[in-house]
């Protein structure tokens, strides 16, 4: 097969990947964009199977307020996404009583606040400090401009937030629970339990072990330009493909790369349809698969501890469901968190998110509704298992995830039609992740949580975007990796 050349190649069409070939594109490159699957978004994707349209993995994003990077697109391109504000954004279920989360702080406060017994000075100056957090480090994602490497209006915005940045020194290499402590509201169920339902979702990890300024911070995830995108977050993927396309962008679905190859100053990138030559490559994949990629000539120090750190984290154990068309549900799209036992890990079916799409999104057959179901899982103990014992873990966790379901959302569970379970390895196929972990690297206290504080170039000319590398988790931090790794790419050339 002919070689094809280009200036940069980038493999994988997730966040990290879409965010890096479209600010690429735009500084003037000659990008070829290669993905192993049909659809794009990665770990953010919508898939198809059977006539029912489902959401893989992720299924809310910030990046939608004014000034944000997704809102930028949007709106600089005239890009065909369609959102929605929803309020509550998420609702809270636990045995006993619900929490309605909407799009402002006061209002769960207040809420908090109504519990017996509830104390209500500390809850107050517990959430004063946790706005203080937030507030200094949420501008970091506003734009690239504030993320390394900087520009001389980055330098100067930090300068000036730099008395926001000295009061989070308190903070820095402790647990949440550490900071809850000091309110004494170590043992406020409500709070606790609402806490450890977050941070499970945007930093991976259990009050306890999370590291307390950058869990404070994801506590205000759905204050922060969060928004539900009509026809999932794969709508937003495709419209991001369709643009990249549009600034010229070389796209090759349905691709495989099977091996990356150091030549002469370059790379050479090997491909099902044939082989690409450029200066300098952009994975937006799991460490592993990159180190797995350059085969015998390896993958240097970086790659391996990246890799062994993803894999001290999780996978996910998914339940996709169809709804009956008559399905008796509110018509707005819905987000839960089900608990069935406060005092247990959130994990393994204890804990599930549950994202039901809207009624006018018609993902299913005669305009049915689609629900995606998901519960953490540590891989790494279940990778160690038989085949046999890993079927039996898949069906205990869903079968728990079905009985939560039947207890905090009956009219929901009594609707479902069509059941798609979805184990590490469904995850795998869907989006193209190998082992099927999810989230990227746990953020658990202490230092280490701030290595890497810029874009990863595993080698010269070979750079990482993703979840597992700065800026870390998230669909909008994956693509401002993507897009600041762009900028530093095209400074090297």
């Amino acid at each position: 097969m002919p070689r094809e050349d280009a200036d940069v190649v980038v493999i994988g069409a997730g966040f990290g990947g879409l965010g890096a070939a479209i600010r690429l594109a735009e500084l003037g490159a000659r990008v070829t964009l290669v993905e192993a699957l049909k659809y794009p978004g990665g770990c953010a994707s919508t898939f198809t199977r059977g006539g029912w349209r489902f959401e893989s993995g992720a299924t809310l994003s910030s990046g939608f307020a004014p000034g944000q990077l997704f809102a930028k697109w949007v709106d600089t391109y005239g890009l065909d996404v369609t959102t929605a504000a929803l309020d509550p954004v998420v609702t809270l279920c636990a045995p006993g009583w619900r929490l309605a989360v909407g799009a402002e702080r006061a209002a769960l406060v207040t809420q908090l606040k109504a519990f017996a017994g509830a104390p209500g000075e500390r809850i107050d100056a517990f959430f004063a400090r946790q706005k203080a957090v937030a507030d200094a480090l949420w501008p970091i994602f506003a734009g690239p401009s504030m993320l390394p490497p900087f520009d001389r209006a980055g330098v100067l915005a930090h300068l000036r937030n730099l008395p926001a940045y000295l009061r989070l020194a308190p903070t820095l290499g402790r647990s949440l629970a550490a900071v809850l402590d000091d309110h004494g509201l170590a043992h406020f169920e409500p709070l606790t339990v609402y806490l450890n339902a977050v941070t499970q979702i945007t930093v991976q990890g259990a009050v306890d072990e999370v590291e307390a300024p950058i869990a404070l911070a994801a506590i205000d995830y759905y204050y922060r330009g969060t928004r539900h995108v009509e026809g999932g977050l794969g709508a937003l993927a495709e419209a991001l493909l369709g643009l990249a396309r549009r600034l010229g962008v070389t796209l090759r679905m349905a691709d495989r790369v099977s091996a990356l190859t150091r030549v002469d100053a370059g790379w050479q990138v090997e491909a099902r349809r044939g082989p690409i030559r450029a200066q300098q490559v952009v994975c937006n994949l799991l460490p592993r698969a990159v180190a797995t990629l350059r085969g015998a000539q390896g993958g240097g120090p970086r790659l391996a501890s990246l890799s062994a750190a993803v894999e001290e984290g999780w996978g996910a154990v998914m339940l996709y469901l169809g709804l009956a068309p008559d399905a008796p549900l509110r018509p707005e799209a819905q987000h839960f968190a089900l608990v069935t036992d406060t005092a247990a890990a959130f994990v393994e079916g204890n804990h599930v998110f549950v994202s039901v799409s809207g009624r006018d999104e018609a993902r299913g057959p005669g305009g049915a509704r689609t629900v995606t179901a998901s519960t953490h899982l540590r891989l790494k103990p279940f990778r160690a298992l038989s085949p046999e014992a890993q079927g039996r873990t898949v069906a205990r966790i869903q079968a728990a995830m079905r009985g939560s379901l039947a207890r905090h959302l009956p009219d929901l569970d009594g609707a479902v039609v069509h059941s798609l379970p979805g184990s590490p390895r469904t995850f795998e196929r869907f989006t193209g992740r190998p082992g099927g972990y999810v989230g990227g690297i746990p953020r658990r206290a202490g230092l280490a949580s701030y290595r890497g504080l810029g874009p990863c170039e595993s080698e010269p000319g070979l750079w990482l975007v993703g979840d597992s590398v700065f800026p870390g988790q998230s669909t909008l931090a994956t693509a401002l990796g993507g897009v600041k790794v762009a900028e530093a790419a095209m400074a090297r050339a």
